[in-house]
């Protein structure tokens, strides 16, 4: 997401300065890299320093981690790091991105920046170290700094080189690893509509609001079909149910436990795949102007640049 953020600000005339713990980072695009790491106040503090804005793409995003405080550190220190350096910078405006998953979500509904949501709510590490860190982006916006934030929901396209647990989504299709699926479902969006919810964020939203960026509510389902339909693939026909896929994770998870390697099957993810995380992105297209298209076509670009790219 940060690479497609980059690039929008580029297209836009903005001269980018991205904070990247491995120089060599940011393929592909003009900027200037600085090395560092969010909780590393002095090194964040470097990388403001003569900006006139920040877009805080940067998280910690795994569904399982062997040491869970590592995702603490960089999702909720790491953002009141940012903040702190700055307004220490007087920055004119930070957008900070938050995620879906602090979006609260009626059973059999879709959610809405006002549903009621909690962090006894937040199911595992990463959501409850994100929920926390949105909390101190609102805490500054209270104060009066013009931080706003964007809740991206399920992001798909190109440049996901990790890749992200929605990516893995993918590639485990092509893989062919993905004998089964699960009654859940998921809002995904083309990454580059997502960029520029970004950039009209900065440029159109209110201090201290919340928008979710999002654009297609699918079943994963769904999502296979429209896989299958652009590699010619077929659809797993097996759909697990939910105690299985359970049993799964826990195995999975325990394993990763005694082993240090990150699960196949992460407990965390099955929990979160009981309730279809379907919202609306109405706030944002009211506000902002945010019109998102088909995510078919990013579907397509990922499929693409997984293979380009030697993932499968």
């Amino acid at each position: 997401m940060g690479w497609h953020v980059a690039r929008v600000a580029l297209e836009r005339g903005w001269r980018v300065r991205a904070l990247v713990r491995r120089l060599g980072s940011v393929r592909e695009l003009e900027v200037e890299e600085t090395l560092g790491d969010l909780r590393d106040p002095e090194a964040v503090q470097r990388a403001v320093r003569g900006c006139a804005a920040v877009f805080h793409v940067a998280a910690d995003y795994r569904l399982w981690a062997a040491n869970p405080g590592e995702l603490y550190a960089s999702n909720v220190q790491g953002t009141r790091n940012l903040l702190e350096a700055a307004r220490w910078a007087q920055l004119e405006r930070v957008v900070y991105t938050s995620t879906v998953g602090c979006i609260g979500v009626p059973e059999g509904g879709q959610g809405t920046e006002a549903t009621p949501v909690s962090l006894e709510d937040m199911l595992g590490a990463y959501k409850r170290s994100k929920f926390l860190a949105e909390q101190v982006a609102l805490e500054f916006a209270r104060t009066g700094f013009p931080v706003v934030i964007v809740n991206p929901t399920a992001p798909v396209g190109e440049h996901d080189v990790k890749p992200t647990p929605t990516g893995k989504i993918i590639l485990d299709y092509l893989r062919g690893a993905m004998p089964a699926y699960i009654d859940t479902g998921l809002n995904l969006v083309d990454v580059r509509d997502v960029a520029r919810g970004h950039w009209l964020a900065l440029e159109r939203g209110r201090t201290g609001e919340r928008y979710i960026l999002g654009a297609e509510n699918l079943t994963l389902r769904q999502i296979l079909e429209k896989l299958a339909a652009i590699t010619g693939g077929s659809v797993p026909r097996l759909r697990l149910p939910f105690a299985a896929a359970w049993i799964a994770g826990a195995v999975s998870t325990g394993w990763a436990r005694l082993t240090g390697h990150p699960p196949r099957v992460p407990l965390d993810g099955v929990r979160m795949a009981r309730k279809k995380m379907w919202v609306s992105h109405e706030k944002a297209a009211r506000e902002l102007g945010y019109e998102p298209g088909p995510v078919d076509e990013a579907l397509r670009r990922a499929v693409e640049w997984f293979r380009r790219n030697g993932y499968c």
